[in-house]
């Protein structure tokens, strides 16, 4: 309860900041401006998207599976260490992981997805191996006396019994990618930094806040979309919003 209480007070918050905003900008005179940028706001978001969609979804390709081997017994005792890393990946400043991979990679799109699908790695695998950890050992003894393999019990006990927390995982790691993508640009990526990035170069602040108030609002969709996904495919027994 207290979580559904703060998702509410954060959705009106939300709500007023909005509200405040639009006022401020129609007395401002910057709706005309904001107009002014909607074409360019259509095209660097589905660049946006696209970098978001594509290192994202290899991000969770590849930590997924990594969690549920980092949870297997015969791999336990080095989970912690092959974490850290994983860790690298967010210690490092995201501007110095693309300045990186850019010095390998080029310039573009291949660097920047590269140097997102790093900085995404650790949430969702971590989720996984934190919620694969915390099935309930009944639940694991129940399935083995029923003659389950490994596997079986993988898929049909553990996996379904962790997907809430890996669901968590994915709506951080992914949270943070979309934020995280204005800074491909300064390594020639495109999306919606473009506005940010030369809105800041020009002193423009109506430029800087047509990137910078899309993305925030595509970070609150993208969120929205995966808790969405999660109340729909975790079982009613594992999500707590559907007890």
């Amino acid at each position: 309860m207290p979580s559904r209480s703060l998702q509410r007070v954060c959705r009106w918050l939300l709500a007023i900041a909005l509200f405040v905003a639009g006022v401020w900008a129609q007395r401002s005179g910057m709706i005309e401006e904001f107009i002014f940028y909607l074409p360019d706001v259509r095209y660097l978001a589905v660049q946006h998207l696209f970098l978001t969609a594509v290192s994202g979804g290899l991000a969770i390709l590849v930590a997924v599976p990594l969690g549920i081997v980092l949870s297997r017994p015969s791999v336990e005792r080095y989970a912690e260490s092959l974490m850290q890393v994983l860790n690298v990946g967010t210690t490092i400043p995201t501007l110095a992981v693309l300045a990186l991979s850019m010095s390998f990679l080029g310039i573009g799109t291949v660097p920047a997805v590269f140097g997102l699908f790093v900085a995404t790695l650790l949430p969702i695998a971590r989720n996984t191996y934190v919620g694969l950890k915390g099935v309930s050992p009944a639940l694991m003894e129940a399935a083995a006396g029923l003659g389950m393999s490994p596997i079986q019990r993988l898929f049909r006990v553990e996996l379904p019994n962790a997907l809430y927390v890996i669901f968590a995982g994915v709506r951080t790691a992914l949270a943070i990618n979309v934020g995280t993508v204005p800074l491909a640009f300064l390594i020639g990526a495109g999306g919606l930094g473009e506005l940010i990035f030369t809105g800041i170069a020009l002193y423009d602040t109506t430029m800087m806040l047509a990137g910078a108030i899309p993305t925030a609002l595509l970070a609150i969709a993208v969120d929205i979309v995966i808790a969405i996904s999660a109340f729909l495919v975790v079982p009613r027994g594992v999500n707590p919003s559907r007890v």
